[in-house]
């Protein structure tokens, strides 16, 4: 398909509100195979993936690739559940990624548009649909990625591919879990930058020369990661918004000592 005037021209649509996470819309059930077909799947390869998701056998009185067979793609997935959806998705950039890697991504940036344009509160990265929240808990989280990968510091990394796989849980995010990981990158580059494989954050606070006040509010941070999220004490709940709130910061004090490492 040909790069379209939108696209040429740099034109997005306003980010929507994100009022969709428990529920797969009709127009995203319809999105998903349109996307696979822009990019060259055949209608029969993709009731292949989608039969094997469902565990579900194809229509063998289907042959024609159009109208019978994308006929019952569409149908499939208006009927399917809504997590199912997604797991379809999953599948989609899974058989895409096997063929030539930029149809794999050209799938996931397609599909990561209509998530914002839309208000769906997800987000396909390397194959894997993950929790997004706000522009700030996005834009934190993948530069915190980014940047620690890119500074070698895997293991901060993974931690916050934790964090987002915690928030991402359905049918109920774990929410502790995810500021666990998050403070947990955190202490993890604060021990990298320190030389100390052993220190906690709050340990390492001191020695980290942060400016003032990050420096307390960085310490204040892991106090309450402590106490609400590791020790959880009796009668506090973390909601969502708050869990999405401490992830950003912790985020952002792991982009800034990578960053800061670097120069």
């Amino acid at each position: 398909m040909a790069e379209s005037f939108s696209n040429r021209h740099g034109y997005r649509s306003a980010a929507a509100e994100i009022t969709v996470h428990e529920d797969a819309p009709e127009n995203l059930r319809y999105a998903i195979p349109l996307i696979g077909q822009d990019i060259g799947m055949s209608p029969s390869a993709m009731r292949r993936i989608i039969c094997q998701v469902l565990l579900v056998p194809p229509d063998r009185n289907n042959w024609s690739e159009h109208p019978n067979i994308w006929e019952e793609v569409v149908g499939l997935l208006a009927d399917c559940p809504w997590y199912k959806v997604y797991d379809i998705a999953e599948a989609f950039h899974t058989a895409l990624a096997q063929g030539f890697n930029d149809n794999a991504s050209r799938f996931d940036g397609r599909l990561n548009q209509f998530f914002v344009e839309n208000g769906i509160g997800w987000h396909m990265n390397d194959g894997q649909i993950v929790y997004r929240g706000s522009e700030a808990f996005t834009g934190a989280t993948q530069e915190a990625v980014e940047i620690l990968e890119h500074t070698g510091r895997s293991a901060a990394a993974r931690e916050i591919h934790e964090a987002l796989r915690d928030i991402s849980r359905r049918p109920e995010p774990d929410v502790t879990g995810a500021i666990q990981h998050a403070c947990a990158a955190m202490e993890a580059t604060a021990r990298d930058l320190a030389g100390d494989s052993k220190a906690t954050f709050g340990q390492l606070v001191k020695r980290l020369d942060l400016p003032k006040p990050l420096d307390t509010a960085a310490e204040k941070l892991w106090g309450y990661a402590s106490n609400n999220a590791r020790h959880g004490l009796e009668g506090q709940q973390v909601d969502t918004p708050e869990a999405e709130l401490v992830v950003s910061v912790a985020c952002a004090v792991c982009t800034y000592l990578a960053k800061r490492a670097v120069i």
